[in-house]
């Protein structure tokens, strides 16, 4: 399944726009999921008032900082390996500085200090903007720590440097933190509880995007439906808000129609959706609003209800499979894409078959599916043994994989003779003559160049397909084309 993620991929090291009157060096690494790379851009722009350009050549740093995930144990030791490669340019430039930073640094704390020597500091992802503070510590000889959680922190107020841009897409985090106590997951131990960016900060970031020739915003948060934004606190605290607070309330519905309405000619997706919190006037702005792509990523993680209880994730197999429904019902051309967890803590096979057989009914056009790892600090790993074999874990993968593929195929063959509207994102991974971009509904669209350019909206008649890729010809622009 090409649309799999690779937990062996090298985390990428960004880029951005220069100062001239900066004289030290940051090369910078994200690893995991898009809120990372999004912090990663807030982080280069505070260091880039501290004096820091950003290099893709790592022994020329002066200071060396991984962006980490802790969602599986396979990432973690990624990063790990990544350290002692650090390690080893260390040695030969002694002065070179190396910090931790996201939800590895948040789980991990101290233990990074004293097992990893050649860790300097460790920054949780709510203390980015005490970077500053601790270089001067890290400069003076001092190890240095923050991973304070906090209640209030959004970076609404940090203007993000676009990494490595294409100049076209770009990432706008509307949120931060999750309050949904899932128990593999350890995203609320490391990301604190959830927090809603002020609207207005958001339109106007995505106004200067726009002003700068961006073409699509994707909206992120851990869990955008339970966007809600009331003038400041918590989503949880809500009913404790003023009767004046809570009418000019604006819930993620509304952010999404006014984002919409105030940029026609920009395409808007979001990221990542939580079934419980999935509210059908999301589902009518998607299918009001063309500029809304008709793609929805709807986290399942198993298709048992058994094990969804054991999971604590708030909905049954019977409640997901009536919000497809409903999904399909608004928006019939919709794509949806999934996350699914093979092996849980005492998974059957009936409960895998339960899985396999929702995978069918979903009709999911691509995934992202892995094999059970415990995580240490979860609930999951306090309560239940990690009692399924990995072969037995694997081979379920595998199943589900091959199932992914299978639907996948069929989902991509739809659009066989249709005509879809493309934004060029750039030139194909196959051929050098030819562009790449996404349809609406997220599916890598490949096409001859012609003498169309990277930020061209296109319509392109799709002749063949792949599970996970069109191909076809473009005819012409499209009507978001400026």
């Amino acid at each position: 399944m090409e649309k799999v993620i690779d937990e062996n991929k090298q985390g990428t090291s960004l880029q951005l726009e220069q100062k001239q009157h900066n004289t030290k060096k940051l090369f910078i690494e994200s690893y995991g999921c898009q809120m990372n790379f999004s912090d990663s851009e807030i982080v280069a722009s505070i260091l880039s008032n501290e004096g820091y350009n950003t290099t893709d050549k790592i022994e020329e740093a002066d200071l060396v900082l991984v962006n980490t995930c802790s969602i599986r144990d396979k990432a973690e030791q990624t990063v790990r390996k990544r350290l002692d490669q650090y390690n080893r340019y260390k040695q030969n430039k002694p002065n070179m500085k190396v910090g931790v930073l996201g939800c590895m640094a948040e789980r991990l704390k101290n233990q990074f200090l004293e097992e990893e020597k050649i860790v300097d500091m460790v920054v949780g992802p709510d203390a980015y903007k005490d970077l500053p503070n601790l270089l001067k510590e890290v400069e003076e000889g001092r190890d240095a720590i923050n991973v304070i959680l906090s209640k209030e922190e959004t970076y609404g107020d940090i203007a993000p440097v676009r990494l490595q841009s294409n100049g076209v897409t770009a990432f706008v985090s509307i949120m931060r933190g999750c309050d949904n106590m899932c128990t593999f997951c350890v995203v609320p131990f490391t990301r604190g509880r959830e927090r809603s960016r002020d609207p207005q900060s958001i339109i106007t970031e995505i106004k200067d995007l726009y002003e700068k020739g961006f073409k699509e915003v994707t909206l992120l948060g851990q869990n955008v439906d339970s966007y809600l934004w009331y003038g400041g606190g918590l989503k949880k605290d809500f009913s404790k808000a003023t009767e004046m607070q809570k009418a000019t309330a604006v819930d993620f519905a509304q952010l999404l129609e006014q984002c919409a309405t105030a940029f026609p000619k920009m395409r808007f997706r979001f990221s990542t959706s939580n079934p419980q919190d999935m509210h059908e006037e999301v589902l009518h702005v998607i299918a009001k609003y063309h500029n809304v792509c008709k793609y929805i990523h709807l986290p399942v993680q198993s298709g048992s209800t058994r094990i969804l209880k054991e999971m604590n994730r708030q909905h049954t197999r019977e409640e997901y499979m009536q919000l497809i429904d409903k999904v399909y019902q608004i928006i019939p051309d919709c794509s949806i894409s999934q996350d699914m967890i093979t092996g849980f803590p005492t998974e059957t096979e009936k409960d895998h078959q339960d899985t396999l057989s929702l995978m069918e009914y979903a009709r999911y056009d691509f995934g992202y599916m892995f094999a059970y790892s415990e995580r240490p600090g979860t609930l999951a790993a306090r309560k239940l043994e990690d009692d399924v074999p990995e072969e037995i874990k694997k081979r379920r993968l595998s199943e589900v994989i091959e199932m992914q593929n299978k639907i996948g195929l069929e989902r991509t063959k739809r659009f066989l003779g249709k005509t879809v509207e493309v934004l060029i994102e750039k030139t194909s991974k196959r051929s050098e003559e030819e562009w790449a971009g996404r349809n609406s509904q997220n599916i890598t669209v490949v096409f001859p160049k012609d003498n169309y350019k990277v930020g061209d909206f296109v319509e392109v008649k799709v002749t063949d397909c792949t599970s996970a890729t069109l191909q076809g010809k473009a005819t012409g622009y499209s009507s978001m084309q400026s």
